[in-house]
């Protein structure tokens, strides 16, 4: 009877060792579950304010955009770059500016060097009231391009042999460049209002000779300027330079 009661303890103790080892078991799963759970959570390094890539988006092309499995919906490679780098794929570079040009009609005619002259413009020459003796001379373009009213002009009264001077005070600080249909001017004296001029003479005829861009004397044809009547003219007559107002060549 004694070897039954310890038979017996002794399934009764090994029954309890076992469930005891079980039990530690599951516990050592769920806490290990538990932690496995927690650090899935709460993993150092990735906080919400910069999230991580999704890992199912597809890698980007080399060249391409991100999802472009073929090319055809893609903006083509310009071969510009976009940012500052030194690359030699730098893109357009702003141009220097260019050189000032002459518009026509709406046409860039390039820069203006042609001179005024008989065969592109008009000239007439009449008397003003003030000041006293001078006249104003009026050049206007009749051609379809631009032209330049070069230095001042070369005017002959009658059988003159040589033209008058021109007053240096008046020179303008630029080309005078005249537009189709528009003029430019010069006065001009034709004689001393106090009487102090000398080989003072009367005539009916006026002729006006143009200077070319190098001013070494007269180019293109020239043109009659026709007096309504007879201009006394004397020692002491003068032009001004070409202006662009007839206010400023009356001036002198």
């Amino acid at each position: 009877m004694r070897h039954l009661r310890l038979n017996r303890a002794a399934r009764t103790s090994a029954l309890g060792t076992a469930a005891l080892i079980a039990a530690l078991s599951l516990t050592a799963c769920q806490d290990g579950g538990q932690a496995a759970a927690d650090a899935s959570v709460a993993t150092p390094g990735t906080s919400d304010t910069q999230p991580s890539a999704d890992a199912g988006a597809p890698a980007p092309r080399a060249g391409g955009a991100a999802g472009s499995d073929s090319g055809e919906d893609s903006a083509p490679d310009t071969g510009q770059a976009s940012g500052s780098g030194s690359g030699s794929a730098t893109g357009p570079t702003k141009a220097d500016p260019a050189a000032a040009t002459r518009q026509d009609g709406g046409k860039d005619t390039g820069p203006v060097t042609r001179a005024c002259d008989g065969g592109n413009s008009k000239v007439t020459l009449t008397p003003v009231p003030r000041p006293l003796n001078h006249m104003l001379l009026t050049v206007t373009n009749t051609g379809s391009t631009a032209c330049n009213a070069y230095y001042y002009p070369f005017l002959r009264f009658g059988e003159a042999q040589s033209t008058p001077p021109v007053i240096e005070e008046s020179k303008p600080q630029a080309v005078v460049t005249v537009l189709p249909g528009e003029s430019a001017y010069a006065g001009v004296m034709t004689s001393s209002a106090d009487g102090s001029g000398t080989g003072g003479y009367s005539t009916r005829k006026a002729v006006v000779h143009f200077q070319g861009r190098d001013g070494s004397g007269s180019t293109g044809p020239s043109a009659n300027a026709p007096l309504s009547k007879a201009v006394y003219v004397d020692s002491t007559l003068a032009v001004t330079y070409w202006q662009t107002d007839m206010d400023d060549a009356l001036m002198y």
